[in-house]
């Protein structure tokens, strides 16, 4: 229960990150996607089941502030949650490089569905122009971000896993 509870706050957190600190810290108008790096790393921390009820409401989180439908950000993230958290299986506590390349492959997977979603089915197909104006960019300072804010979410994970055998 404690840790959903901080999962509540860490999405809070990212999320007023995201969309305050970030957009002063805005790279050619492109910022980090930090939702997405929390879904990808708990994903990967602790498996299919956090990770999805992480990318719901980080998804809701964004719908309901910017988005034109609800449920189109949270279908994104439940998504990304999911294949993230299938790979729960291959965690080792020492490895950081493997969530990094998550990250990545990640806001690639995101931008593509992105893409899809909304400017495909609407008919525009200057997907070339979106990727090198939009998403490889983003992926490059997700990444970035990434790195730090991995490196604290699996500090959190390695106090929250203490404190949970020690209430056993």
């Amino acid at each position: 229960m404690k840790r959903f509870l901080i999962y509540i706050f860490l999405t809070i957190i990212c999320f007023l990150f995201q969309t305050t600190l970030f957009q002063w810290l805005e790279l050619a108008d492109i910022v980090p996607n930090i939702l997405l790096i929390l879904v990808i790393s708990i994903g990967y921390m602790r498996g299919i089941n956090e990770a999805m009820f992480l990318g719901i409401l980080c998804g809701l989180c964004i719908d309901l502030m910017y988005g034109n439908y609800i449920g189109f950000y949270a279908l994104l993230y439940l998504v990304i949650g999911f294949f993230s958290g299938c790979t729960s299986y291959f965690y080792e506590q020492d490895d950081y490089t493997m969530p990094i390349v998550l990250i990545g492959i990640g806001d690639l997977v995101y931008g593509i569905l992105f893409y899809s979603l909304s400017f495909l089915l609407r008919a525009r197909l200057n997907i070339f122009y979106y990727f090198r104006r939009i998403m490889i960019p983003e992926i490059i300072y997700t990444v970035i971000a990434g790195i730090i804010f991995y490196k604290l979410l699996h500090s959190l994970n390695g106090f929250l896993n203490k404190v949970e055998k020690k209430e056993e």
